[in-house]
């Protein structure tokens, strides 16, 4: 009903404010009720031009209900709807920050926190009675270095960047908002394995180019790699890195496709694909089915372009056969410059319900286990990993860090830093802020010009929280972080810190047989000629 109510609120007090008008020169008493229209119909078409928010833009007049509805403050809104702490996947405390940093808008939250410290898995950071000086430029100061010694071309990257959203899932208008605010802050932009579309290179913003099964962007007419396409999009100078998707925590193991209906001229220009036909995803890829062509794919993409950052992005599923990569990275001696870690807690994908809630390794564990496999294999230092998965807050950013991340990556971050509302419809074609749809009409709410500003703000705000949060533990840099920096509660009267709960490998442990029992087991198990292990385990965590 709201959907198809959008404009006709303000049609009808313009057709309201004429009729009354009319009438008021029959009786003076209609002249009342036309000023009242008339000031109605003002707004409206105020709030239908103006940049700033979407749902106006899209819903003038009836849209500021919404906005009431926050203003009534948090009592109205826990007592009839939900409370600060709760709601999912995001609570309204976590909504609002986002959406304050993205504003540039004071953050603080007056009377204490409302969480439970005391219950059981309240996880919280320690601070140092010798805090540090904050940078002066956080986003300038907090870098990292990815390329690996086999790497040409290593880039400089920022501690957080847009993670992977492909256009077609996104809107164009969300694409170039994304890629012009990660331009404004020099931070990279993930393309999503929808391919390198020409929103992503509009505005010059570092580019990320994930490949993913379906190889679009360098995609042969039978649907396989094509050395040749990949080459000529990867030597473009606003592609820094190659991500190879392996798994995502929103649906591991999942294809699909993308009905006809959907590739549109500018999605199948985008993808390489005909327009109007179905487009499949397998759910494997076509370039490699062992851990060893894996490694050979790794060297190939490389070469192809020109010594470039080549890595892989993973949702940990068995933990064998992420050690058999790592085996066949040693045995080939071609080594990824970077993992990204993704946790099972989902992102910005839709997916069936049984793959959000029950396949994936949750990003803690995930992260923990590619960490100290590659410090127990001894090359941890040849590699860097990046982490994702609901880090859109500094002390979530820390977590992550500490486990051994290098860097983090946000999809959904960045979608409320667009306007997303967590309405949750983005697989329906029908995003009521123009942030997951290719509807044109629908499109006009997200401003280009103004929520690029918003990414770069929630960017910039962002690290220059993590960096006030790191140097009131009395470090430099985030990379200082260890384990030991975070604790957990795991009872009412017992609380762990992140090292006793994830005990880290000593160097090339697993080579030497000597790491704990049941990941020696795996790594004993895990085998380079294909991803099959040859038996199950128990436990990895």
């Amino acid at each position: 009903m709201i959907e198809n109510a959008r404009t006709k609120v303000l049609w009808a007090a313009l057709a309201l404010t004429i009729a009354l008008v009319a009438l008021g020169f029959v009786h003076p008493i209609y002249w009342i009720f036309a000023i009242a229209a008339g000031l109605l119909s003002l707004v409206g078409i105020y709030d239908f031009f103006q940049p700033r928010h979407s749902i106006l833009r899209n819903y003038p007049i009836i849209g500021h209900m919404r906005f009431m509805l926050e203003d009534a403050g948090p009592e109205l809104h826990q007592y009839l709807v939900e409370n600060d702490t709760d709601g999912r996947p995001f609570n309204r405390d976590t909504r609002s920050l986002m959406y304050q940093r993205a504003k540039s808008v004071p953050d603080e939250k007056p009377f204490g926190t409302e969480l439970d410290v005391y219950a059981d898995g309240y996880t919280f950071m320690l601070h140092s009675v010798a805090p540090h000086p904050v940078p002066d430029d956080p986003e300038s100061a907090l870098r990292v270095t990815i390329g690996g010694p086999q790497c040409e071309h290593p880039y400089s990257s920022s501690l957080l960047n847009i993670s992977a959203m492909s256009f077609g899932a996104l809107g164009k208008a969300a694409v170039r908002a994304m890629n012009s605010g990660a331009k404004m802050g020099n931070f990279a932009h993930d393309t999503g394995e929808g391919g390198l579309s020409k929103y992503h290179l509009e505005h010059g913003g570092d580019i990320i180019w994930q490949v993913g099964t379906g190889y679009f962007g360098c995609r042969a007419e039978d649907g396989n790699f094509d050395p040749e396409l990949f080459e000529q999009n990867a030597a473009r100078p606003e592609v820094k890195m190659i991500e190879i998707k392996v798994s995502q925590g929103a649906k591991p193991g999942h294809g699909g496709i993308l009905p006809g209906a959907k590739v549109t001229e500018e999605i199948a220009e985008a993808r390489l694909v005909p327009a109007g036909q179905d487009v499949f995803s397998p759910t494997y890829h076509k370039a490699f089915s062992t851990p060893m062509e894996m490694t050979a794919f790794i060297a190939q993409l490389r070469e192809l372009s020109g010594g470039k950052p080549v890595g892989f992005k993973i949702c940990i599923g068995n933990p064998i056969e992420f050690m058999a990569i790592v085996k066949a990275m040693i045995e080939s001696g071609t080594l990824p410059d970077f993992i990204v870690v993704d946790g099972g807690e989902g992102g910005t994908g839709a997916a069936p319900l049984e793959f959000s809630n029950s396949l994936g390794t949750p990003l803690i564990e995930g992260l923990s286990l590619v960490h100290n496999t590659l410090v127990g294999a001894g090359i941890r230092d040849k590699i860097k990993i990046g982490a994702s998965g609901k880090l859109v807050s500094a002390s979530a950013m820390g977590e992550a860090l500490s486990l051994g991340a290098d860097w983090c990556n946000s999809a959904r971050g960045f979608m409320f830093a667009v306007g997303c509302i967590q309405s949750q419809r983005c697989h329906t074609n029908k995003c009521p802020v123009g942030v997951t749809t290719q509807d044109a009409r629908l499109q006009r709410a997200l401003v280009v010009s103004d929520k690029a500003v918003r990414v770069h703000n929630f960017h910039k705000n962002t690290v220059h929280a993590l960096a006030e949060l790191v140097a009131a533990m009395g470090l430099d840099h985030p990379r200082e972080l260890t384990p030991y920096h975070v604790a957990k509660r795991v009872s009412h009267r017992e609380v762990l810190t992140f090292g006793a709960l994830h005990p880290g490998f000593t160097p090339n442990s697993l080579i030497e047989g000597s790491a704990p029992d049941r990941f020696q087991l795996m790594w004993d198990l895990a085998r380079i000629e294909d991803f099959k292990p040859e038996q199950m385990i128990t436990s990895f965590g």
